[in-house]
């Protein structure tokens, strides 16, 4: 198995046998080598950091359900990865489905509006995003960060394609307020 990470080789291979095997030390130890980088992403999908630790847990339950089902094709992160923002999505599926979606086919573009130059750090930018409605923040985060189109949004979320462009450019226009209110202060 070709695994990008920063081990040998040879433990990588024995990590994932031992992680096939229902190791609970080598579930661990993956569970650790991943751990920062994963929470990184459920973070931007949850609500609070408690909500991003049970979305992390759920994810990683599926990771060592389905570790078998893993193919050394693509890289071990980027699987897991992969794994953390279908949980995301289901779990906002489950718990936020409909909350402040509009569906229209028209969508005005609030990206060619001014441009906003933010001296804000990215933790601060970040916690901006946070701020954004379930529904906004998550096809803010699928569209803008995790590169989906929105199609496969439309498809994963069960909502209209006009509902995933109509809520990406309302988060966009809610950060473009929330970026200025921040300047001035």
């Amino acid at each position: 198995m070709n695994i990008v990470l920063k081990i040998p080789l040879e433990s990588a291979n024995e990590l994932l046998d031992g992680c096939c095997r229902g190791d609970r030390l080598y579930q661990k130890q993956l569970y650790e080598l991943f751990y920062g980088k994963m929470m990184s992403v459920c973070l931007r999908y949850a609500k609070d950091h408690e909500e991003a630790k049970d979305m992390l847990n759920e994810g990683f339950m599926k990771v060592f359900k389905n570790i078998q089902k893993y193919k050394a094709t693509h890289s071990l992160e980027s699987w897991i990865r992969r794994i953390m923002i279908n949980n995301a999505i289901d779990h906002y599926r489950k718990y936020k489905k409909h909350r402040n979606q509009i569906d229209i086919t028209e969508v005005y573009d609030y990206s060619n509006d001014e441009t906003i130059s933010s001296d804000l750090s990215v933790q601060e930018i970040m916690k901006l995003i946070q701020k954004l409605s379930p529904a906004y923040k998550t096809v803010f985060n699928l569209y803008v960060v995790d590169g989906y189109n929105h199609r496969e949004i439309a498809e994963k979320l069960g909502i209209s394609e006009g509902t995933s462009k109509s809520n990406l450019s309302k988060a966009r226009a809610k950060l473009q307020q929330m970026i200025k209110s921040a300047q001035i202060l």
